[in-house]
């Protein structure tokens, strides 16, 4: 009898399933038939010069037209030449942390506010900024270029006695010789691989490319790891030519342009190495240079992917997986390679100033 009933049951589930599926079907050819009958309508009556203006997102109707109005005006105000002629000034020489036209751009800027009505001033900084004195990256005969060469679209590439060569700031001097092993973009994961296929990099340099992640973090990892130097390039994967036409005839890195900059772990704090959380006035408590967090641990520069290419190539052990492979015309392998990398790299460890134009209202204009 149970069972029995269950089967009426089922059977009149089915039947009530049946006539429920057919008669959405039909609902559902309904709906469909109206929409399309609405497009056509929609199509026969509006003229191709027609639109539905869409709603600004956040304004009412009422006040939409203002904002647009607004916009419109604002949008119209930059001047494309004085600003071409602004950045051709601020840029006509280097002007890096205490150059001395870095200061002199600060001077131009305190003129344009004041001339703009701002009562302006500026605040000075000491900062610890290093700069390089000895760099040198070899292996067997081979020894790095460590230069950008004159372009001679851009006049101040060859301004050599004021630009500062190439160098990740915050790196320690160290003189170190070991091994060479490839570390793709120097992450978590990468390291993993490694393990997964019994390569440590303890004692021994590492090679990694540009991107990914914040440049500092790949001395960090790496000394976390057992490393005692790290050499950073741009592979032109991702920053060359298979991107783009390269400088000049395009905006990407050439063979020889080599990517600077910082490689604090920033993370840990940012800033001034010496004064974490507070201004690097000049009456400033600063930490001693050993016991500042944020520098990288281990000696750090930054090269060309022409000076990567030798030694990408003298690269020995398995094949690095796919996506470990850059786009230069070798095999990229893990390593390590068998003639041992000489890095050497010793800096001035100076404060230098910092200039920062602040303002603090603005006077009515006569």
């Amino acid at each position: 009898m149970a069972t029995a009933g269950i089967v009426t049951s089922n059977c009149r589930s089915i039947q009530s399933a049946q006539f429920y599926s057919a008669f959405n079907d039909r609902g559902e050819t309904l709906r469909n038939s109206a929409i399309c009958l609405y497009l056509v309508f929609l199509c026969t009556t509006l003229s191709p010069q027609q639109t539905i203006p869409a709603p600004l997102l956040g304004f009412s109707s009422a006040n939409a037209k203002a904002e647009l109005d607004l916009e419109k005006r604002f949008k119209a105000m930059p001047d494309p030449a004085r600003m071409r002629a602004n950045m051709e000034l601020l840029s006509a020489h280097p002007h890096h942390v205490g150059s001395p036209y870095d200061k002199q751009n600060a001077d131009w800027i305190l003129a344009q506010y004041k001339k703009w009505g701002w009562d302006a001033h500026i605040e000075t900084f000491q900062v610890l900024f290093p700069t390089p004195k000895t760099r040198l990256l070899e292996m067997g005969k081979f020894r790095a270029k460590l230069q950008e060469p004159t372009v001679s679209v851009d006049p101040t590439s060859n301004q050599k006695d004021e630009q500062l060569p190439t160098y990740n700031a915050y790196s320690p001097d160290g003189d170190v010789t070991a091994p060479l092993i490839y570390v793709n973009y120097g992450l978590v994961e990468d390291y993993e691989k490694l393990a997964r296929y019994g390569i440590s990099v303890k004692g021994a340099i590492v090679l990694a490319r540009y991107g990914h992640s914040w440049r500092g973090i790949k001395p960090k990892l790496a000394a976390e790891h057992g490393a005692i130097g790290c050499i950073i390039y741009s592979d032109p994967a991702d920053d060359g030519y298979v991107q783009d036409g390269v400088f000049p005839n395009g905006p990407m890195r050439p063979a020889d342009g080599v990517q600077r900059g910082s490689v604090l772990d920033a993370p840990l704090y940012p800033g001034d190495p010496l004064t974490p959380g507070i201004g690097a006035t000049a009456d400033a408590k600063r930490l001693k240079r050993e016991d500042a967090g944020s520098l990288a641990k281990i000696p750090t520069l930054p090269i060309s992917y022409a000076d990567a290419q030798p030694l990408l190539a003298a690269l020995e052990g398995p094949v690095a997986p796919e996506d470990w492979r850059g786009a230069l015309p070798l095999t990229y392998r893990f390593g390590p390679t068998a003639s041992k990398v000489h890095l050497q790299l010793a800096f001035n460890w100076d404060l230098k100033p910092v200039y920062e134009i602040g303002r603090a209202s603005c006077k009515e204009r006569v």
